[in-house]
């Protein structure tokens, strides 16, 4: 081959590239606008997981008779056991009316990327949790009267609501297509995701207790390292996972 055949193959390679990043781009935000715009009509996932975390706060509240300072110790347990339940029930009903509605085969019959459809259910699923999440920390505060609104501990939250979502869209996509999938998914699910949760709870009561940094450190890495590591093996399994 010559240079100047190098030089068009090359020129050929970057206008191919081009024009397939913004394609895959726009098939994670039409997936991502579809699950928003269906939302917005029904009103139904968000509504669910608010009304459940709620539920669940007001449990621990009133199970646990505790004193000012042993309530504060519990913070971060009582947090994350509740957005782990809210975020279950959500990625459950997310998957499953995507196959009740025969969405999901119209998804994966589309000439796309197969991952875009990951990122893009992932998206929407992060999104919706994180509205939970922004609703259940002020009710939380109220609720035992400790400030929550640190950055450290909103950091956490997001953090560990990638990784939590970036698992749970994977499995999800495989319980949907089973019969017992309300079951099979926290059974598939928690285990995997024990060491974001331990690590989420530790930095979550270091940053409320003031710990130092060098403390909290180790277990923060812990999480970054666990959303990187599963977030590309979600994006690289997904069309083996998905597939009949």
């Amino acid at each position: 081959m010559t240079n100047s055949d190098a030089n068009i193959a090359e020129r050929a390679s970057r206008k191919a590239q081009r024009k397939t990043t913004p394609v895959y781009l726009r098939t994670v935000w039409a997936i991502v606008w579809k699950d928003l715009a269906a939302e917005l009509r029904s009103r139904e996932l968000i509504s669910s997981m608010l009304v459940f975390a709620i539920l669940v706060i007001f449990i621990f509240n009133f199970a646990l008779e505790l004193d000012a300072r042993a309530r504060f110790n519990v913070t971060s347990g009582v947090l994350w056991v509740t957005f782990a339940f809210a975020g279950t029930l959500g990625l459950n009903r997310s998957m499953a009316m995507e196959k009740d509605r025969g969405c999901l085969d119209g998804l994966l019959l589309a000439p796309v990327d197969r991952s875009a459809i990951f990122l893009g259910k992932a998206l929407s699923n992060l999104f919706f949790m994180l509205i939970v999440e922004a609703i259940v920390l002020p009710v939380y505060s109220l609720l035992y009267n400790i400030n929550l609104l640190h950055p450290g501990l909103i950091a956490v939250v997001l953090l560990g609501s990638v990784g939590y979502v970036t698992v749970g869209t994977l499995l999800s996509s495989m319980a949907v297509q089973t019969r017992t999938r309300d079951v099979l998914l926290p059974i598939l699910l928690f285990p995997i995701v024990l060491p974001l949760f331990i690590a989420a709870v530790k930095v979550s009561a270091g940053f409320l207790q003031g710990l130092d940094m060098s403390e909290i450190w180790p277990w923060l890495n812990l999480i970054i390292v666990f959303d990187l590591i599963f977030s590309a093996v979600a994006i690289m399994v997904f069309d083996y996972v998905v597939e009949e």
